[in-house]
């Protein structure tokens, strides 16, 4: 069930079929500036480094929020969810200018991606590889290639969606079954579960990760959805810079909060009015129960006076209110240690 599948993530290890994620590679002599340009992070940065970063509308709103990882000087491996994948693809070939040597190619058929996270995830990784993954040989935010038994070369981009140590690993789609049976069996040892997207939802709204299409969209603002952190206003001109300058001048009128459910037996599924004073404030974008903190988890647009955490608010669920209360975000390992053990 969820709850285990979740519960086996944060103790113990889980294994996820990502290979739905869209997956696209940047190459060319301008694929650095193209790239720099419509991306709101600084990806000039040294060969195997995984960023994070949105892509915004030229009124700063986000139409893009991924992963960039640099391969080589001028390759750059695109990750990002299997829902938006065809959206992303089709904005990033329209940003293309007349002449600029750029090319996209897809690679979301050809690879297989699994999501190899928990805090056992490394056991199981170096009982199959002849690569050196611990912390200080393989960093956070850190790509690199590596082999999983005889399957050989697998691209490896430590992140994690769920909050917890772990990687990424891509390969020829051709051997993505004997991929996950390699590291099925050595986590046999380590309690290993497979997981899917009951647990990926509860895991990333308990570290307060967003959903492009459901927490972020053209019509908020980086700022405005707590992503500030992956924008670099000091790095030069990219698109959608300018407004965003604006808007911070002009200051925040609302904010993305976490609010959790004051009764612990409580479930919303999302999109419900959220009430406060008896009037509605905003609506719920993310909504899932939090197995690890022990409580529903809704996320959703408030004004800024209102998202200040111990602020009470209801949810509204078919005629019925649920009392809810902003609460600090992330709700699960706020200092990230865990990501980087």
């Amino acid at each position: 069930c969820v709850g285990a599948e979740h519960i086996a993530t944060r103790e113990r290890v889980a294994m996820f079929d990502i290979t739905p994620f869209a997956k696209f590679d940047i190459t060319g002599a301008d694929a650095l500036s193209f790239l720099e340009r419509i991306s709101a992070n600084k990806i000039d940065r040294p060969v195997g480094t995984v960023v994070y970063t949105t892509m915004l509308t030229p009124s700063g709103g986000i139409r893009c929020d991924l992963t960039v990882t640099r391969k080589d000087e001028d390759r750059f491996r695109v990750v990002t969810g299997g829902g938006s994948g065809q959206h992303d693809r089709a904005w990033l070939l329209a940003q293309r200018r007349p002449g600029e040597l750029v090319q996209l190619t897809v690679r979301t058929g050809s690879l297989f991606a699994l999501g190899l996270w928990g805090p056992r995830a490394r056991d199981v990784l170096h009982a199959v590889s002849d690569v050196d993954v611990s912390n200080d040989a393989f960093p956070y935010m850190t790509a690199r290639y590596l082999n999983l038994g005889e399957v050989d070369p697998v691209w490896t981009q430590r992140i994690s969606y769920a909050g917890e140590l772990g990687w990424e690993l891509y390969g020829q789609i051709a051997m993505g079954q004997r991929a996950w049976d390699v590291l099925w069996e050595a986590g046999q040892q380590h309690g290993i579960v497979a997981a899917g997207g009951g647990a990926f939802d509860s895991l990333r709204l308990e570290k307060g990760y967003r959903l492009w299409g459901q927490d972020i969209h053209t019509e908020h603002d980086p700022f405005e959805a707590g992503l500030g952190f992956a924008v670099r206003m000091d790095k030069g001109e990219f698109q959608g810079q300018e407004a965003l300058q604006h808007k911070l001048d002009r200051g925040l009128t609302e904010k993305l909060a976490c609010m959790t459910l004051d009764d612990p037996t409580a479930v919303v599924m999302g999109k419900e009015p959220i009430v406060h004073d008896g009037r509605v404030v905003g609506y719920v974008t993310s909504a899932a129960y939090g197995y690890s903190v022990g409580r529903g988890i809704v996320y959703g647009y408030l004004p800024v006076n209102l998202a200040v955490e111990g602020t009470p608010v209801e949810v509204e669920y078919f005629g019925d209110r649920f009392a809810a209360t902003v609460a600090a975000e992330p709700l699960w390992n706020p200092k990230g240690e865990r990501l980087r053990a």
